[in-house]
């Protein structure tokens, strides 16, 4: 598996799970984060668009691309 694939994996990951356990902990408002991610991963299906890729790519200083560039 690519690097940048589990660099994404491990993001999307790490989000989800922050999210649950502080909705377990210190409030139900944090399910939003990992609704929103859901949401977020649907929107990339249609559109090829990934937050998390761009943000990457700006952080490595890549050019922009979408998702029909990584292999799932």
């Amino acid at each position: 598996m690519e690097q940048r694939t589990r660099m994404h994996d491990g993001i999307v990951g790490a989000l989800i799970l922050l999210g649950a356990l502080l909705a377990a902990f210190v409030h139900p408002y944090w399910l939003l984060v990992p609704g929103l991610i859901g949401l977020l991963m649907v929107q990339s299906a249609f559109t090829g668009f990934c937050p998390v890729y761009f943000a990457l790519d700006k952080f490595e200083g890549r050019p922009g691309h979408d998702l029909s560039h990584h292999a799932h």
